[in-house]
């Protein structure tokens, strides 16, 4: 029998943690209508259930000034799939002090539960379905880059 898909968080994180599909139903589940247009398949609408990547990153309590806002500004999620499919998001966008958004790690999609392939990214926001990355093995939690470091 093979594993259950788990997903690991890992970076600015104080608690290091690898979630299964069933770990991620035991957060505060949302749903999301989404549709997105996909460059192999077209127009895609699907109903998407799970936690918010909000959620998810609060689970592994992020070292990260909640009180200051400018220095959020400069920390990026990675996003990566079992096939090395990676999206990146800032901060800012699942944040509720700025943008917010319902981003899930979708733990089943139209009903059908995604515990064998594992959670996938939903950007409802997104019109292109590209950050819609399947079978999430990694979220990475880090900063942007330093400009003064840059050539």
């Amino acid at each position: 029998m093979s594993q259950p898909a788990a997903v690991r968080l890992r970076g600015l994180l104080d608690a290091l943690a690898e979630l299964t599909v069933a770990q991620l139903r035991d957060l505060p589940s949302h749903r999301v209508e989404a549709r997105f247009d996909c460059l192999g398949s077209g127009e895609q609408h699907h109903g998407f259930e799970g936690p918010r990547l909000w959620d998810v990153i609060r689970t592994a309590e992020p070292r990260v000034d909640l009180v200051g806002r400018k220095q959020r500004l400069r920390l990026l999620l990675t996003v990566t799939g079992a096939d090395g499919h990676l999206a990146v998001l800032s901060w800012a966008e699942i944040d509720p002090d700025f943008g917010g958004q319902q981003i899930l790690l979708a733990t089943s999609i139209d009903d059908t539960p995604l515990d064998t392939p594992g959670p996938q990214l939903v950007v409802p926001a997104d019109r292109c379905g590209a950050r819609y990355v399947s079978g999430i093995t990694e979220v990475w939690l880090g900063p942007a880059p330093d400009p003064a470091d840059r050539p």
